[in-house]
C-alpha cells in the first residue's frame, strides 16, 4: 500500500510509506531530534481499481471512497527526509462515497488546541471542485506510478504551515467533517 501525495500547486507526486499512516489515532511522541513539526491538510482517495496511465474521463472508475485528513512534517528540510517519520499520515476510516461531495454544507475544519486552523471554506472553492482536484491528483500519480487496489492518493490543499515545536506546550490536533470526529490527538515533544 502506497500514500501517492500531490503537493499544493504542484503537477507532481510522492510516495510516503505505509509506516507513515496512523491507523488508530494515538497521541504522536515526536522523536527527540526534531525541533519542529509542520502540516497540512488533505482530501484523499482510496483506490480501487489498479490501472495505470488513467484518462480524466475514466478517473472515477478508479477510486470509491475519499476522506479528509492532514500529513504531518518533521521540519523544514526535504520533502524526502521530512515525511517518513512513522505515524504522521493522518488518513482516518470510515471513508466516504463520493456523494457526500456533493453536499456543499459538508466542510472539513481542523483545531489546533481548540483553535480553528482550517476549513475549507477558507479554500475558496466548492467541494465539487475538490473533487475535480483529486481527480487530477490521481490521473496525475497514475501517470508516474502504477496504482494497485488500496493505494491513496492524497492532495494537499494548502502549503506546509507550522504545528508544533520543542517550545510548545503539548498541541491538540482535531478535525471534524460531517459533524463526525476524524481524529483527536496529542502532539508530545
Amino acid at each position: 500500500m502506497n500514500i501517492i501525495v500531490r503537493p499544493a500547486d504542484c503537477n507532481s507526486c510522492y510516495c510516503r510509506p505505509d509506516t507513515t499512516w496512523e491507523r488508530e489515532n494515538k497521541d504522536f511522541y515526536c522523536p527527540d531530534s526534531i525541533d519542529v513539526l509542520e502540516w497540512t491538510p488533505v482530501i484523499f482517495a482510496r483506490v480501487s481499481k489498479a490501472g495505470k496511465c488513467i484518462s480524466r474521463k475514466f478517473v472515477e472508475r478508479y477510486y470509491d471512497a475519499f476522506n479528509f485528513g492532514a500529513l504531518i512534517y518533521t521540519g523544514k528540510e526535504e520533502i524526502a527526509f521530512t515525511s517518513l517519520a512513522d505515524h504522521t499520515s493522518l488518513l482516518p476510516f470510515p471513508l466516504y462515497n463520493t456523494i457526500v461531495m456533493e453536499n456543499e454544507e459538508n466542510v472539513y475544519e481542523v483545531r489546533r488546541n481548540d483553535e480553528l486552523i482550517f476549513s475549507t471554506t477558507d479554500l475558496g472553492e466548492t467541494n465539487g471542485e475538490l473533487k475535480q482536484k483529486l481527480e487530477e491528483s490521481i490521473c496525475i500519480a497514475s501517470q508516474m506510478t502504477s496504482l494497485r487496489i488500496g493505494d491513496f492518493v492524497a492532495l494537499e490543499l494548502c502549503s506546509r504551515k507550522r504545528l508544533a515545536s520543542k517550545d510548545d506546550e503539548t498541541v491538540r490536533l482535531s478535525s471534524e467533517f460531517c459533524g463526525n470526529e476524524l481524529y483527536d490527538k496529542k502532539i508530545i515533544f
